[in-house]
């Protein structure tokens, strides 16, 4: 089933979420819920606050990024994962920045700068524990999500100049006064 998406503005967007254990009500269907929510608003990562759930859980597929005819089978394995109670471990010094965009923000997208390199241990779907190396477009992507379930947006990142340069863009997002392909929850404030 395709959620609707919360917009910017919608005050769980900056909210910390909850550790969530393998009885969480509904777990594989919230899961799968987020693949098809995800997918059909083209997009290549999603969090459960995202979609109303104040809780640490996301998904990524970062296939879109690859060139498919490069992509061998373990990688392809680390380009779409679920992510439960993840904790990064490591960041890298190196940094790069990279124009980003968020399905709660739509038609905006702005230079993030982000760690090259991470460490980040994690449950997959079945509550198997993870502790695994990313670079490069996986772990910006993968930052870009837990900064989701740490109450943090991308619009966050930017100096307050830019952001006052996008302030009336914001306002009318959380309103809803933005067309978008795909179903989203406004805040109405």
């Amino acid at each position: 089933m395709i959620l609707p998406i919360l917009s910017y503005g919608n005050s769980i967007l900056k909210k910390k979420c909850l550790d969530i254990d393998s009885s969480y009500p509904k777990l594989s269907e919230l899961i799968e819920n987020m693949w098809e929510t995800m997918y059909n608003a083209e997009g290549v990562g999603l969090a459960a606050p995202q979609v109303g759930k104040q809780i640490r859980l996301f998904i990524i597929d970062a296939a879109p990024f690859f060139d498919q005819q490069e992509i061998t089978d373990y990688e392809m394995k680390n380009l779409k994962r679920v992510f439960i109670n993840p904790k990064v471990t490591f960041l890298d010094d190196n940094k790069c920045k990279f124009n980003e965009g968020c399905l709660s923000i739509p038609d905006i997208r702005e230079d993030i700068e982000r760690f090259e390199s991470i460490n980040i241990d994690f449950f997959d779907e079945n509550f198997n524990s993870h502790s695994l190396n990313f670079n490069g477009i996986l772990s910006r992507v993968i930052l870009h999500e837990y900064d989701h379930i740490e109450g943090i947006l991308f619009t966050d990142k930017i100096s307050k100049f830019k952001r006052s340069l996008i302030q009336k863009k914001l306002h009318k997002i959380s309103r809803g006064q933005i067309d978008v392909n795909y179903p989203m929850k406004f805040s109405k404030k």
